[in-house]
């Protein structure tokens, strides 16, 4: 079964992680960007050599982001970046093909042990199964 694994974050976390923190998220030194990224970078490893990762990405910040909405008019309405409204937004993925729901939960917790300057804000991630429409399987 593949499932989606997501991680939220905010823009004020993204800014943090380039050295501008915030009240809501405290600065990240380059160690503490690069301990993050060797952690996951050990877990994509490590799924790459099970063969469970299908594709992997983390995504810019949010304020690079668009939001396309239908107007009341029913044309398109088109906002770019940043968010003031917007809390979490969706900062990376995981599309993993695993044998159950519980290893995949293992995968998530895994991910969450990440470490993070103190005081920042733990979100938790997502598991969305992906139903397989082609092979026959359960939507």
């Amino acid at each position: 079964m593949k499932y989606l694994v997501m991680i939220q974050g905010t823009q004020a976390d993204y800014a943090a992680q380039s050295g501008k923190g915030s009240a809501d998220a405290p600065v990240w030194t380059e160690k503490d960007v690069q301990t993050m990224y060797a952690h996951m970078g050990a877990i994509n490893n490590d799924l790459a050599e099970t063969g469970e990762i299908v594709d992997a990405n983390g995504l810019t910040e949010p304020a690079k982001a668009r939001f396309v909405e239908r107007g009341p008019d029913g044309k398109p309405v088109i906002t770019d970046g940043p968010y003031g409204e917007t809390k979490e937004v969706l900062a990376g993925y995981w599309v993993l093909d695993c044998a159950s729901l519980e290893r995949v939960t293992e995968i998530a917790a895994r991910v969450l042990e990440c470490p993070v300057p103190e005081g920042t804000k733990q979100y938790p991630l997502v598991i969305r199964p992906i139903p397989d429409f082609d092979g026959g399987g359960d939507v």
